[in-house]
């Protein structure tokens, strides 16, 4: 018995893309009647998985199956999107999916002004009928995962932050994981840090993580966040204070007989 096609859909795509390989899609395509074989086609190659996921502490937002399937055939067949989206009505080019940190977006152009931006699909409310047929102008360095990156860490977050660094860009850089933000380079010691999350508890621990001074003046809320955090920490090792004083001294020491 051949199961429904939402029911395939969802089983696909319940964990985000980066667990169907193209593989065990190949082998599904022959057992698949015609329709739902065109749909999972339209799937593979509408979409691309951005950067191994980071952790969170706020529950992955829910996309309808079906919704991603749709957009990936307007893809597919150059058809135009028209949705509400955020307390606006959007008409776009879709041409890509991007599966990243368990939300999917769609990267897509508007004709009007060329302009390009990636559309997160769970804000999405998709009105009917489409949009027209486009003829196709694809993103000029074709790199839509790392677009998706660049654009979510200064406007797709819940919580966005800049965060300056004593260290140079290029050291920062060695120390996150990709999809923890953009580095700008302020001088050959300094930076800034661009990055954003799903709450001010994530960003404070991302950028304690960093191993590097950093500074901390918005949003109000990260800042109470990250005083928060010192404060639990220091209070945590409050009885350690002889001990700590002791491997102060011997990594001083060890410094000067360099």
């Amino acid at each position: 018995m051949v199961e429904p096609a939402a029911e395939v859909l969802e089983r696909l795509l319940g964990n985000g893309i980066e667990e169907t390989s193209a593989r065990a899609l190949a082998k599904l395509e022959h057992v698949l009647p015609p329709s739902l074989r065109r749909r999972v086609n339209a799937l593979r190659d509408a979409v691309t998985a951005g950067p191994e996921n980071t952790g969170s502490n706020v529950e992955d937002p829910a996309v309808d199956p079906e919704l991603i399937s749709e957009v990936a055939a307007a893809i597919r067949d150059r058809v135009e999107l028209r949705f509400d989206y955020r307390d606006d009505v959007r008409q776009v080019e879709p041409y890509r999916l991007v599966s990243w940190q368990r939300r999917w977006y769609v990267v897509a152009r508007d004709a009007r002004d060329g302009s390009w931006a990636p559309y997160r699909l769970d804000w999405m409310r998709p009105r009917t009928p489409g949009g027209r047929r486009f003829a196709p102008q694809p993103l000029p360095d074709g790199d839509y995962a790392a677009f998706v990156l660049r654009e979510v860490a200064f406007s797709g977050w819940s919580v966005h932050a800049r965060i300056p660094v004593d260290a140079s860009a290029e050291e920062v850089l060695a120390r996150i994981n990709p999809a923890v933000g953009v580095v700008e380079p302020v001088d050959d010691e300094h930076c800034v840090l661009v990055t954003g999350g799903d709450s001010v508890e994530i960003v404070a621990v991302y950028i304690g993580m960093l191993g590097l001074e950093f500074h901390v003046t918005e949003p109000p809320e990260l800042v109470e966040q990250v005083a928060l955090l010192g404060e639990r920490y220091r209070r945590a090792v409050a009885g350690s204070e002889g001990n700590l004083q002791r491997l102060k001294t011997s990594n001083n020491a060890g410094v000067q007989t360099r």
